[in-house]
């Protein structure tokens, strides 16, 4: 799959200050879309919201060498086993996130927005549940 990086990128940059805002806007859309996973999660947010925007910010600065980062996005989607994260939290996932963009870009958000950073997300969540499934086999066997 081809990214467009430099779409990515600046689109990115644009939501960077309000990182926290995008945070907030995320939690909420994703808790309101699948409740039951709020009790994967904290209760006080602060460190997980800090978490969550350090490792956006590690992709958007990654976007040129993606290979430099598999190892990283397959031993988070292990972790993420141990939480209790399962495949069909992903798409979830990606639809807030992907929201909470849109919403926080506004009229700046266009198709070819949302289409790049679809496909980004396709990648990041793909080799995080290869991790998540190598973890899985490993604990198995």
């Amino acid at each position: 799959m081809s990214l467009d990086l430099e779409l990515l990128e600046t689109s990115f940059d644009l939501l960077a200050p309000r990182g926290d805002e995008l945070m907030d806007e995320f939690y909420e859309r994703l808790f309101a879309a699948a409740p039951e996973v709020r009790p994967l999660f904290p209760n006080d947010m602060r460190r997980q919201k800090t978490m969550l925007l350090g490792a956006l910010i590690l992709l958007r600065k990654s976007l040129r060498n993606l290979d430099a980062i598999v190892p990283k996005l397959r031993e988070l989607g292990a972790r993420h086993v141990a939480y209790g994260t399962v495949p069909e939290h992903y798409p979830i996932v990606g639809g807030a996130l992907l929201g909470a963009m849109a919403q926080l870009a506004g009229e700046q958000w266009t198709p070819e927005i949302e289409a790049a950073w679809a496909g980004a997300f396709e990648v990041v969540a793909g080799e995080m549940m290869r991790g998540a499934a190598e973890a899985t086999i490993r604990a198995a066997a």
